[in-house]
């Protein structure tokens, strides 16, 4: 487990650890926020979580408001070498309902572009929905740069369906 703490609001420092196992705690964590990151998305099973943890290119970080306190938020790092170079993705971040303000998603943040770095991304990509007016000003402030580009998703579902 790796660390890394920042300030906090109520003289509190925020925790960033990165899960290496599924634990009791983690996978309670993950169950109450997914559900405030999608509707669409059911929280990960066990050995999705564990499937997950043993990728090696995707770091779950996870943040507390405290040492011994309970996981109030989630971040996913994903790292891919593709022909031109090293690509890094932050995924999910999400913090719970009743710790946000108080900085962890920016802990989180900051932990995922050091640990970035230090693997050898040059840049570090992401999308944030814009009715996520606090995180879109977060990422700005951290120096993400918004880029003309388009995004597209191909549903396989949808697809099957239309084809049959």
């Amino acid at each position: 487990m790796t660390e890394a703490q920042g300030p906090a609001p109520e003289g509190r420092r925020v925790v960033v650890e990165e899960a290496r196992r599924v634990t009791p705690e983690l996978v309670e964590a993950l169950i109450r926020l997914v559900p405030q990151l999608s509707r669409s998305s059911p929280p990960p099973a066990e050995h999705e979580m564990a499937e997950m943890l043993a990728a090696g290119g995707t770091r779950l970080l996870v943040a507390r408001l405290g040492l011994s306190e309970p996981i109030v938020g989630s971040l996913t790092l994903v790292l891919f070498r593709i022909p031109t170079g090293l690509r890094a993705w932050i995924e999910d971040v999400v913090v719970d309902e009743s710790a946000r303000g108080r900085g962890v998603g920016e802990a989180l943040s900051r932990h995922a572009l050091r640990l970035a770095r230090e693997e050898g991304a040059r840049t570090v990509d992401l999308t944030s929905r814009p009715s996520r007016e606090a995180a879109n000003r977060l990422y700005k402030r951290l120096g993400f740069e918004l880029r003309d580009t388009n995004v597209y998703r191909y549903t396989q579902a949808q697809r099957l369906e239309q084809e049959s």
